[in-house]
Protein backbone atom coordinates (compact mmCIF):
# COMPACT_ATOMS: atom_id res chain seq x y z
CA UNK A 1 0.00 0.00 0.00
CA UNK A 2 2.87 2.38 0.80
CA UNK A 3 4.41 1.66 -2.60
CA UNK A 4 1.04 2.30 -4.29
CA UNK A 5 0.58 5.59 -2.43
CA UNK A 6 4.11 6.62 -3.31
CA UNK A 7 3.44 5.88 -6.98
CA UNK A 8 0.26 7.93 -6.89
CA UNK A 9 2.18 10.81 -5.33
CA UNK A 10 4.90 10.63 -7.97
CA UNK A 11 2.48 10.23 -10.89
CA UNK A 12 1.98 13.97 -11.63
CA UNK A 13 5.74 14.58 -11.63
CA UNK A 14 6.33 11.63 -13.97
CA UNK A 15 3.64 12.95 -16.33
CA UNK A 16 5.22 16.41 -16.30
CA UNK A 17 8.72 15.09 -16.97
CA UNK A 18 7.44 12.90 -19.79
CA UNK A 19 5.66 15.80 -21.49
CA UNK A 20 8.70 18.06 -21.13
CA UNK A 21 10.95 15.38 -22.60
CA UNK A 22 8.71 14.63 -25.58
CA UNK A 23 8.30 18.34 -26.31
CA UNK A 24 12.05 18.96 -26.17
CA UNK A 25 13.33 16.16 -28.38
CA UNK A 26 12.58 17.98 -31.64
CA UNK A 27 14.92 20.82 -30.65
CA UNK A 28 17.60 18.45 -29.41
CA UNK A 29 18.09 16.83 -32.80
CA UNK A 30 16.04 13.68 -32.10
CA UNK A 31 13.14 14.34 -34.48
CA UNK A 32 9.89 16.16 -33.79
CA UNK A 33 7.49 13.24 -34.22
CA UNK A 34 7.55 12.74 -30.44
CA UNK A 35 5.53 15.96 -30.10
CA UNK A 36 2.50 14.24 -31.63
CA UNK A 37 1.95 12.69 -28.20
CA UNK A 38 3.79 15.16 -25.97
CA UNK A 39 0.66 16.82 -24.55
CA UNK A 40 -1.09 13.55 -23.78
CA UNK A 41 0.45 13.15 -20.28
CA UNK A 42 -0.62 16.70 -19.41
CA UNK A 43 -4.11 16.11 -20.79
CA UNK A 44 -4.38 12.93 -18.68
CA UNK A 45 -3.22 14.89 -15.64
CA UNK A 46 -5.76 17.63 -16.34
CA UNK A 47 -8.51 15.00 -16.59
CA UNK A 48 -7.65 13.73 -13.09
CA UNK A 49 -8.32 17.10 -11.45
CA UNK A 50 -11.69 18.56 -10.55
CA UNK A 51 -13.13 21.97 -11.44
CA UNK A 52 -12.24 23.46 -8.03
CA UNK A 53 -10.06 26.54 -7.70
CA UNK A 54 -7.52 24.58 -5.69
CA UNK A 55 -7.18 21.95 -8.42
CA UNK A 56 -6.89 24.68 -11.05
CA UNK A 57 -3.85 26.04 -9.27
CA UNK A 58 -2.41 22.56 -8.87
CA UNK A 59 -2.75 21.91 -12.58
CA UNK A 60 -1.31 25.33 -13.34
CA UNK A 61 1.72 24.50 -11.22
CA UNK A 62 2.36 21.19 -12.97
CA UNK A 63 1.84 22.69 -16.43
CA UNK A 64 4.17 25.57 -15.54
CA UNK A 65 6.86 23.11 -14.55
CA UNK A 66 6.45 21.12 -17.78
CA UNK A 67 6.63 24.17 -20.03
CA UNK A 68 9.50 25.73 -18.09
CA UNK A 69 11.52 22.52 -18.38
CA UNK A 70 10.74 22.41 -22.10
CA UNK A 71 12.04 25.95 -22.56
CA UNK A 72 15.11 25.59 -20.38
CA UNK A 73 16.19 22.33 -22.00
CA UNK A 74 15.96 23.78 -25.51
CA UNK A 75 17.16 27.41 -25.20
CA UNK A 76 19.72 27.10 -22.40
CA UNK A 77 22.47 27.97 -24.90
CA UNK A 78 21.33 31.62 -25.00
CA UNK A 79 23.02 31.84 -21.59
CA UNK A 80 26.42 31.80 -23.33
CA UNK A 81 25.73 35.23 -24.76
CA UNK A 82 23.21 36.78 -22.36
CA UNK A 83 22.04 34.94 -19.21
CA UNK A 84 19.04 37.23 -18.90
CA UNK A 85 17.94 36.02 -22.33
CA UNK A 86 17.46 32.43 -21.18
CA UNK A 87 15.59 33.51 -18.08
CA UNK A 88 13.29 36.06 -19.72
CA UNK A 89 12.53 33.92 -22.79
CA UNK A 90 11.74 30.91 -20.61
CA UNK A 91 9.44 32.88 -18.31
CA UNK A 92 7.61 34.61 -21.13
CA UNK A 93 7.37 31.44 -23.22
CA UNK A 94 6.01 29.50 -20.25
CA UNK A 95 3.38 32.17 -19.69
CA UNK A 96 2.31 32.08 -23.34
CA UNK A 97 2.05 28.28 -23.22
CA UNK A 98 -0.07 28.41 -20.09
CA UNK A 99 -2.62 30.75 -21.67
CA UNK A 100 -3.87 28.13 -24.10
CA UNK A 101 -3.47 25.06 -21.94
CA UNK A 102 -5.03 26.47 -18.77
CA UNK A 103 -7.93 27.89 -20.77
CA UNK A 104 -8.52 24.34 -21.99
CA UNK A 105 -8.28 22.96 -18.45
CA UNK A 106 -10.81 25.47 -17.13
CA UNK A 107 -13.36 25.11 -19.93
CA UNK A 108 -13.09 21.31 -20.13
CA UNK A 109 -14.70 21.15 -16.66
CA UNK A 110 -17.53 23.54 -17.49
CA UNK A 111 -18.41 23.18 -21.18
CA UNK A 112 -18.65 20.58 -23.94
CA UNK A 113 -15.35 18.83 -24.54
CA UNK A 114 -15.33 19.82 -28.23
CA UNK A 115 -15.39 23.49 -27.23
CA UNK A 116 -12.49 22.99 -24.83
CA UNK A 117 -10.44 21.30 -27.54
CA UNK A 118 -11.25 24.10 -29.98
CA UNK A 119 -10.08 26.68 -27.47
CA UNK A 120 -6.86 24.78 -26.80
CA UNK A 121 -5.94 24.69 -30.50
CA UNK A 122 -7.15 28.17 -31.44
CA UNK A 123 -5.71 30.03 -28.45
CA UNK A 124 -2.39 28.16 -28.59
CA UNK A 125 -1.89 29.08 -32.26
CA UNK A 126 -3.13 32.64 -31.72
CA UNK A 127 -0.65 33.12 -28.87
CA UNK A 128 2.14 31.63 -30.98
CA UNK A 129 1.23 34.19 -33.64
CA UNK A 130 1.50 37.03 -31.14
CA UNK A 131 4.91 35.76 -30.01
CA UNK A 132 5.92 35.46 -33.67
CA UNK A 133 4.78 38.88 -34.86
CA UNK A 134 5.39 41.17 -31.89
CA UNK A 135 7.85 43.97 -32.62
CA UNK A 136 9.67 43.27 -29.38
CA UNK A 137 9.40 40.33 -26.98
CA UNK A 138 9.36 38.16 -30.10
CA UNK A 139 11.17 34.84 -29.80
CA UNK A 140 9.40 32.26 -31.99
CA UNK A 141 12.10 29.64 -31.49
CA UNK A 142 9.68 27.20 -29.88
CA UNK A 143 6.74 27.36 -32.27
CA UNK A 144 5.54 23.77 -32.24
CA UNK A 145 5.82 23.72 -36.03
CA UNK A 146 9.53 24.54 -35.74
CA UNK A 147 10.07 21.37 -33.73
CA UNK A 148 9.62 19.40 -36.96
CA UNK A 149 12.62 21.03 -38.65
CA UNK A 150 14.49 17.70 -38.71
CA UNK A 151 11.55 15.94 -40.37
CA UNK A 152 11.41 17.65 -43.76
CA UNK A 153 10.09 14.55 -45.55
CA UNK A 154 7.04 14.62 -43.24
CA UNK A 155 6.17 18.31 -43.61
CA UNK A 156 6.35 19.06 -47.33
CA UNK A 157 2.82 20.45 -47.00
CA UNK A 158 4.34 23.49 -45.26
CA UNK A 159 4.26 24.99 -48.76
CA UNK A 160 0.52 25.37 -48.09
CA UNK A 161 0.34 25.93 -44.33
CA UNK A 162 3.71 27.18 -43.10
CA UNK A 163 4.99 26.27 -39.64
CA UNK A 164 1.61 27.03 -38.05
CA UNK A 165 0.30 24.03 -39.96
CA UNK A 166 2.82 21.97 -38.02
CA UNK A 167 1.51 23.41 -34.77
CA UNK A 168 -2.04 22.52 -35.82
CA UNK A 169 -0.98 18.96 -36.65
CA UNK A 170 0.79 18.51 -33.31
CA UNK A 171 -2.16 19.78 -31.26
CA UNK A 172 -4.81 17.83 -33.19
CA UNK A 173 -2.75 14.63 -32.97
CA UNK A 174 -2.40 14.98 -29.21
CA UNK A 175 -6.12 15.58 -28.78
CA UNK A 176 -7.00 12.61 -30.99
CA UNK A 177 -4.59 10.27 -29.18
CA UNK A 178 -5.88 11.44 -25.81
CA UNK A 179 -9.49 10.89 -26.86
CA UNK A 180 -8.65 7.38 -28.08
CA UNK A 181 -7.04 6.58 -24.72
CA UNK A 182 -9.83 8.23 -22.73
CA UNK A 183 -12.78 6.60 -24.47
CA UNK A 184 -11.10 3.38 -25.68
CA UNK A 185 -13.37 3.40 -28.73
CA UNK A 186 -12.20 1.89 -31.99
CA UNK A 187 -13.63 4.84 -33.95
CA UNK A 188 -11.54 7.29 -31.93
CA UNK A 189 -8.46 5.12 -32.36
CA UNK A 190 -8.98 5.11 -36.13
CA UNK A 191 -9.47 8.87 -36.11
CA UNK A 192 -6.19 9.34 -34.23
CA UNK A 193 -4.44 7.11 -36.73
CA UNK A 194 -5.83 9.13 -39.64
CA UNK A 195 -4.80 12.48 -38.11
CA UNK A 196 -1.26 11.26 -37.45
CA UNK A 197 -0.64 9.32 -40.66
CA UNK A 198 -2.49 11.13 -43.46
CA UNK A 199 -0.35 14.33 -43.34
CA UNK A 200 2.77 12.15 -43.63
CA UNK A 201 1.35 10.38 -46.68
CA UNK A 202 0.47 13.71 -48.29
CA UNK A 203 3.96 14.99 -47.53
CA UNK A 204 5.65 11.97 -49.08
CA UNK A 205 3.55 12.35 -52.23
CA UNK A 206 4.63 16.00 -52.49
CA UNK A 207 8.24 15.06 -51.82
CA UNK A 208 8.50 12.38 -54.49
CA UNK A 209 6.29 14.33 -56.92
CA UNK A 210 8.45 17.45 -56.76
CA UNK A 211 9.74 18.60 -60.16
CA UNK A 212 13.08 20.48 -60.01
CA UNK A 213 13.49 23.65 -62.01
CA UNK A 214 15.67 23.53 -65.11
CA UNK A 215 17.16 26.95 -64.29
CA UNK A 216 20.06 27.30 -61.87
CA UNK A 217 22.82 29.61 -60.71
CA UNK A 218 26.27 28.94 -59.28
CA UNK A 219 26.72 30.36 -55.78
CA UNK A 220 29.52 30.18 -53.21
CA UNK A 221 29.28 30.44 -49.43
CA UNK A 222 32.27 31.38 -47.29
CA UNK A 223 32.67 30.39 -43.64
CA UNK A 224 35.59 32.38 -42.14
CA UNK A 225 35.32 30.88 -38.65
CA UNK A 226 36.44 34.13 -37.04
CA UNK A 227 35.90 34.08 -33.24
CA UNK A 228 33.23 36.58 -32.26
CA UNK A 229 34.96 37.98 -29.22
CA UNK A 230 38.32 39.71 -29.17
CA UNK A 231 39.68 37.56 -26.34
CA UNK A 232 38.80 34.45 -28.35
CA UNK A 233 40.63 35.85 -31.36
CA UNK A 234 43.68 36.45 -29.18
CA UNK A 235 43.54 32.88 -27.86
CA UNK A 236 43.24 31.56 -31.42
CA UNK A 237 46.11 33.82 -32.58
CA UNK A 238 43.78 35.39 -35.14
CA UNK A 239 44.05 39.13 -34.67
CA UNK A 240 43.95 39.86 -38.41
CA UNK A 241 40.74 38.23 -39.68
CA UNK A 242 40.85 40.40 -42.82
CA UNK A 243 43.65 38.25 -44.21
CA UNK A 244 41.47 35.18 -43.67
CA UNK A 245 38.63 36.81 -45.62
CA UNK A 246 40.96 37.76 -48.46
CA UNK A 247 42.39 34.24 -48.68
CA UNK A 248 38.96 32.61 -48.69
CA UNK A 249 37.64 34.97 -51.35
CA UNK A 250 40.57 33.95 -53.55
CA UNK A 251 39.26 30.37 -53.39
CA UNK A 252 35.91 31.25 -54.96
CA UNK A 253 35.85 29.47 -58.35
CA UNK A 254 35.16 31.05 -61.70
CA UNK A 255 31.55 30.94 -62.85
CA UNK A 256 30.20 31.94 -59.44
CA UNK A 257 27.54 34.62 -59.81
CA UNK A 258 26.96 35.31 -56.11
CA UNK A 259 29.46 34.84 -53.28
CA UNK A 260 28.23 35.12 -49.68
CA UNK A 261 30.17 36.39 -46.70
CA UNK A 262 28.45 36.13 -43.29
CA UNK A 263 26.84 38.70 -41.06
CA UNK A 264 29.10 41.58 -39.91
CA UNK A 265 32.03 40.39 -42.07
CA UNK A 266 32.97 43.82 -43.39
CA UNK A 267 33.59 45.03 -39.84
CA UNK A 268 36.73 42.85 -39.84
CA UNK A 269 38.30 44.81 -42.70
CA UNK A 270 40.90 47.53 -41.98
CA UNK A 271 39.51 51.05 -41.49
CA UNK A 272 35.93 49.99 -42.17
CA UNK A 273 33.95 49.52 -38.92
CA UNK A 274 30.46 50.95 -39.38
CA UNK A 275 29.97 51.98 -43.01
CA UNK A 276 28.56 55.42 -43.75
CA UNK A 277 25.74 54.62 -46.19
CA UNK A 278 25.89 58.06 -47.81
CA UNK A 279 29.62 57.83 -48.43
CA UNK A 280 30.23 54.18 -49.31
CA UNK A 281 32.64 55.28 -52.06
CA UNK A 282 35.24 55.89 -49.34
CA UNK A 283 35.51 52.11 -48.94
CA UNK A 284 35.77 51.25 -52.65
CA UNK A 285 39.45 50.30 -52.56
CA UNK A 286 39.00 47.98 -49.58
CA UNK A 287 35.91 46.34 -51.05
CA UNK A 288 37.62 45.90 -54.41
CA UNK A 289 40.52 44.15 -52.67
CA UNK A 290 38.05 41.87 -50.87
CA UNK A 291 36.14 41.11 -54.06
CA UNK A 292 39.41 40.20 -55.74
CA UNK A 293 38.48 41.74 -59.06
CA UNK A 294 39.05 38.46 -60.90
CA UNK A 295 35.37 37.55 -61.25
CA UNK A 296 33.94 40.45 -63.19
CA UNK A 297 30.48 38.90 -63.35
CA UNK A 298 30.30 37.98 -59.67
CA UNK A 299 28.42 39.93 -57.02
CA UNK A 300 29.54 39.78 -53.40
CA UNK A 301 26.82 39.66 -50.72
CA UNK A 302 28.17 40.44 -47.27
CA UNK A 303 26.97 41.41 -43.84
CA UNK A 304 27.98 44.80 -42.48
CA UNK A 305 27.39 47.37 -39.81
CA UNK A 306 26.09 50.51 -41.48
CA UNK A 307 25.27 53.96 -40.16
CA UNK A 308 22.96 56.71 -41.38
CA UNK A 309 23.37 60.28 -40.10
CA UNK A 310 20.45 62.71 -39.67
CA UNK A 311 22.10 65.85 -38.33
CA UNK A 312 19.99 67.68 -35.76
CA UNK A 313 16.78 65.88 -36.73
CA UNK A 314 15.60 62.86 -34.71
CA UNK A 315 14.39 61.18 -37.87
CA UNK A 316 13.37 57.82 -36.37
CA UNK A 317 12.31 56.32 -33.04
CA UNK A 318 15.54 54.33 -32.94
CA UNK A 319 17.90 57.26 -33.67
CA UNK A 320 20.72 57.68 -31.18
CA UNK A 321 21.98 61.05 -29.95
CA UNK A 322 25.64 62.08 -30.11
CA UNK A 323 27.53 65.37 -30.04
CA UNK A 324 27.43 65.57 -33.84
CA UNK A 325 23.69 64.85 -34.05
CA UNK A 326 21.34 61.92 -34.50
CA UNK A 327 22.17 58.66 -36.26
CA UNK A 328 20.97 55.10 -36.72
CA UNK A 329 23.01 51.92 -36.74
CA UNK A 330 21.81 49.04 -38.90
CA UNK A 331 22.60 45.37 -39.22
CA UNK A 332 22.81 45.25 -43.00
CA UNK A 333 23.49 43.12 -46.05
CA UNK A 334 25.40 44.75 -48.92
CA UNK A 335 25.79 43.79 -52.56
CA UNK A 336 29.23 44.77 -53.88
CA UNK A 337 30.38 44.68 -57.48
CA UNK A 338 33.81 43.81 -58.88
CA UNK A 339 34.89 47.46 -58.76
CA UNK A 340 34.15 47.72 -55.04
CA UNK A 341 30.96 49.71 -55.44
CA UNK A 342 28.00 49.17 -53.11
CA UNK A 343 25.01 48.52 -55.36
CA UNK A 344 22.31 47.64 -52.81
CA UNK A 345 21.80 47.79 -49.05
CA UNK A 346 19.24 45.78 -47.10
CA UNK A 347 18.51 46.59 -43.44
CA UNK A 348 17.58 43.74 -41.14
CA UNK A 349 13.92 43.92 -40.15
CA UNK A 350 13.60 41.15 -37.55
CA UNK A 351 15.92 42.17 -34.73
CA UNK A 352 17.08 39.98 -31.86
CA UNK A 353 15.33 40.99 -28.65
CA UNK A 354 17.70 42.25 -25.96
CA UNK A 355 20.65 42.36 -28.36
CA UNK A 356 19.54 44.44 -31.33
CA UNK A 357 16.13 45.58 -30.08
CA UNK A 358 15.47 46.87 -26.57
CA UNK A 359 12.06 46.13 -24.99
CA UNK A 360 11.83 49.67 -23.59
CA UNK A 361 13.83 51.38 -26.30
CA UNK A 362 13.08 54.95 -25.25
CA UNK A 363 14.99 54.25 -22.05
CA UNK A 364 17.39 51.53 -23.17
CA UNK A 365 18.28 52.37 -26.77
CA UNK A 366 21.87 53.24 -25.78
CA UNK A 367 22.21 50.07 -23.70
CA UNK A 368 23.80 47.09 -25.44
CA UNK A 369 24.77 43.47 -24.99
CA UNK A 370 28.16 42.95 -26.61
CA UNK A 371 28.04 39.96 -28.95
CA UNK A 372 31.09 40.76 -31.02
CA UNK A 373 29.19 42.86 -33.58
CA UNK A 374 26.82 45.79 -33.60
CA UNK A 375 24.35 45.71 -30.75
CA UNK A 376 22.06 47.88 -28.66
CA UNK A 377 18.90 49.37 -30.20
CA UNK A 378 19.42 49.23 -33.94
CA UNK A 379 17.44 50.82 -36.71
CA UNK A 380 14.57 48.80 -38.20
CA UNK A 381 14.51 47.93 -41.87
CA UNK A 382 11.18 48.76 -43.49
CA UNK A 383 11.22 46.91 -46.83
CA UNK A 384 12.34 43.75 -48.58
CA UNK A 385 15.24 44.60 -50.88
CA UNK A 386 16.34 42.18 -53.60
CA UNK A 387 19.89 41.83 -54.89
CA UNK A 388 20.29 41.21 -58.60
CA UNK A 389 22.90 39.97 -61.05
CA UNK A 390 22.12 39.70 -64.76
CA UNK A 391 18.39 39.43 -64.07
CA UNK A 392 18.73 36.81 -61.28
CA UNK A 393 17.06 38.05 -58.10
CA UNK A 394 18.25 37.03 -54.63
CA UNK A 395 16.53 37.65 -51.29
CA UNK A 396 19.12 38.53 -48.58
CA UNK A 397 17.84 37.43 -45.14
CA UNK A 398 20.00 38.03 -42.08
CA UNK A 399 20.42 35.42 -39.32
CA UNK A 400 17.38 35.61 -37.01
CA UNK A 401 15.07 36.36 -39.94
CA UNK A 402 15.19 32.66 -40.78
CA UNK A 403 12.75 32.09 -37.89
CA UNK A 404 9.95 34.13 -39.46
CA UNK A 405 8.15 32.29 -42.23
CA UNK A 406 5.90 35.12 -43.42
CA UNK A 407 8.74 37.64 -43.37
CA UNK A 408 11.03 35.23 -45.23
CA UNK A 409 8.31 34.67 -47.82
CA UNK A 410 8.14 38.44 -48.31
CA UNK A 411 11.36 38.31 -50.34
CA UNK A 412 9.77 35.73 -52.62
CA UNK A 413 6.61 37.80 -53.00
CA UNK A 414 8.86 40.60 -54.23
CA UNK A 415 10.36 38.29 -56.85
CA UNK A 416 13.31 36.46 -55.26
CA UNK A 417 14.25 33.34 -57.23
CA UNK A 418 16.73 32.06 -54.64
CA UNK A 419 17.43 33.01 -51.00
CA UNK A 420 20.72 34.00 -49.41
CA UNK A 421 20.99 33.81 -45.61
CA UNK A 422 23.98 35.36 -43.85
CA UNK A 423 24.54 34.72 -40.15
CA UNK A 424 26.99 34.94 -37.27
CA UNK A 425 26.32 32.03 -34.92
CA UNK A 426 29.62 31.98 -33.07
CA UNK A 427 28.46 33.83 -29.96
CA UNK A 428 26.36 30.81 -28.86
CA UNK A 429 29.27 28.38 -28.81
CA UNK A 430 29.03 24.80 -30.01
CA UNK A 431 25.42 24.29 -28.87
CA UNK A 432 22.12 23.32 -30.52
CA UNK A 433 21.49 26.99 -31.34
CA UNK A 434 23.38 27.15 -34.62
CA UNK A 435 22.10 23.71 -35.70
CA UNK A 436 18.47 24.68 -35.34
CA UNK A 437 19.03 27.96 -37.19
CA UNK A 438 20.21 25.97 -40.20
CA UNK A 439 17.28 23.56 -39.84
CA UNK A 440 14.76 26.41 -39.71
CA UNK A 441 16.09 27.50 -43.11
CA UNK A 442 15.11 24.05 -44.36
CA UNK A 443 11.51 24.79 -43.34
CA UNK A 444 11.66 28.20 -45.01
CA UNK A 445 12.88 26.52 -48.22
CA UNK A 446 9.85 24.19 -48.19
CA UNK A 447 7.39 26.99 -47.42
CA UNK A 448 8.59 29.13 -50.34
CA UNK A 449 10.03 26.38 -52.59
CA UNK A 450 13.21 28.38 -52.91
CA UNK A 451 16.76 27.10 -52.66
CA UNK A 452 18.73 28.64 -49.80
CA UNK A 453 22.44 29.44 -49.69
CA UNK A 454 23.57 29.98 -46.10
CA UNK A 455 26.86 31.55 -45.03
CA UNK A 456 27.67 31.58 -41.32
CA UNK A 457 30.72 33.06 -39.65
CA UNK A 458 30.93 29.77 -37.81
CA UNK A 459 28.13 27.33 -37.32
CA UNK A 460 26.71 25.65 -40.39
CA UNK A 461 27.19 26.94 -43.93
CA UNK A 462 25.80 25.16 -46.95
CA UNK A 463 23.01 24.89 -49.48
CA UNK A 464 19.40 23.76 -49.11
CA UNK A 465 17.15 22.58 -51.92
CA UNK A 466 13.50 23.69 -52.33
CA UNK A 467 12.56 20.32 -50.76
CA UNK A 468 14.48 21.25 -47.59
CA UNK A 469 17.34 18.85 -48.23
CA UNK A 470 20.99 19.72 -47.76
CA UNK A 471 22.77 19.95 -51.12
CA UNK A 472 26.31 18.59 -51.17
CA UNK A 473 28.63 19.16 -48.23
CA UNK A 474 28.21 21.42 -45.23
CA UNK A 475 30.74 23.39 -43.24
CA UNK A 476 30.13 22.48 -39.60
CA UNK A 477 31.10 24.16 -36.34
CA UNK A 478 34.70 25.40 -36.11
CA UNK A 479 35.36 24.70 -39.79
CA UNK A 480 36.68 27.20 -42.31
CA UNK A 481 36.28 27.07 -46.04
CA UNK A 482 34.40 27.78 -49.25
CA UNK A 483 31.57 25.72 -50.74
CA UNK A 484 30.20 26.14 -54.25
CA UNK A 485 27.06 24.61 -55.71
CA UNK A 486 24.66 24.97 -58.59
CA UNK A 487 21.29 25.80 -57.02
CA UNK A 488 17.80 25.97 -58.46
CA UNK A 489 16.12 29.16 -59.57
CA UNK A 490 12.32 29.23 -59.34
CA UNK A 491 9.69 31.87 -60.02
CA UNK A 492 6.52 30.00 -58.99
CA UNK A 493 4.64 31.11 -55.88
CA UNK A 494 3.45 28.65 -53.24
CA UNK A 495 0.10 28.93 -51.49
CA UNK A 496 1.86 29.83 -48.24
CA UNK A 497 3.98 32.51 -49.92
CA UNK A 498 0.84 34.08 -51.35
CA UNK A 499 -1.28 34.04 -48.18
CA UNK A 500 1.30 33.95 -45.38
CA UNK A 501 0.27 32.83 -41.89
CA UNK A 502 -3.38 32.31 -42.79
CA UNK A 503 -3.78 29.53 -40.22
CA UNK A 504 -2.74 31.91 -37.44
CA UNK A 505 -5.26 34.51 -38.60
CA UNK A 506 -8.09 31.96 -38.71
CA UNK A 507 -7.06 30.69 -35.26
CA UNK A 508 -7.30 34.19 -33.79
CA UNK A 509 -10.85 34.65 -35.12
CA UNK A 510 -11.81 31.15 -33.99
CA UNK A 511 -10.47 31.81 -30.49
CA UNK A 512 -12.60 34.95 -30.16
CA UNK A 513 -15.72 33.18 -31.43
CA UNK A 514 -15.13 30.15 -29.20
CA UNK A 515 -14.71 32.36 -26.14
CA UNK A 516 -17.93 34.19 -27.00
CA UNK A 517 -19.71 30.87 -27.43
CA UNK A 518 -18.39 29.72 -24.04
CA UNK A 519 -19.74 32.87 -22.34
CA UNK A 520 -23.14 32.36 -23.99
CA UNK A 521 -23.16 28.69 -23.04
CA UNK A 522 -22.40 29.42 -19.38
CA UNK A 523 -25.02 32.16 -19.28
CA UNK A 524 -27.67 29.81 -20.65
CA UNK A 525 -26.61 27.09 -18.27
CA UNK A 526 -26.95 29.39 -15.27
CA UNK A 527 -30.44 30.23 -16.53
CA UNK A 528 -31.22 26.49 -16.84
CA UNK A 529 -31.63 26.76 -20.62
CA UNK A 530 -29.17 23.91 -21.35
CA UNK A 531 -28.38 20.68 -19.58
Amino acid sequence: MNILNKWRGMRPLIMVLLSALLLSLGWLGCGGGWMLGAFVPLLILSESYSDSRRDWWRMCGWASLAFMLWHLSTIWWVWNAAPIGTISASLLGTFYSLVGFMTYHYTSKRAPRALAYTLLVAIWIAVESIYNSAEVFSFPWLLLGHGLSNDVMAVQWYEYTGAFGGTLWVLCSNIAIFEALRTRKLSHLMMALVIVVVPIIISLSLYFGYEPSKRSVQMSVIQPNVPCYEDEREAADMMNPAMTLYALMDEVPSGTRFALLPESSLAYLPMVGSIDEDNSRYYTAVFKRLHGGVHKDMKLISGASTVRYYGDVEATETARKADFGYYDLFNSALQIDADGGVEQIYHKQKLVIGVEAMPFRKLLKNFKVDLGGISGQLGWGDSHVLFENDGIKVGPAICYEGLYGDHFAGFVREGAEVMAVISNDGWWGDTPGHRRLFDYCRLRAIETRRAVARSANTGISGFISPRGETIGERLEWDERGVLTEEVELRDDITFYTMYGDWIARIAAYTAVLALMYYVAYRTKRRNHLVD
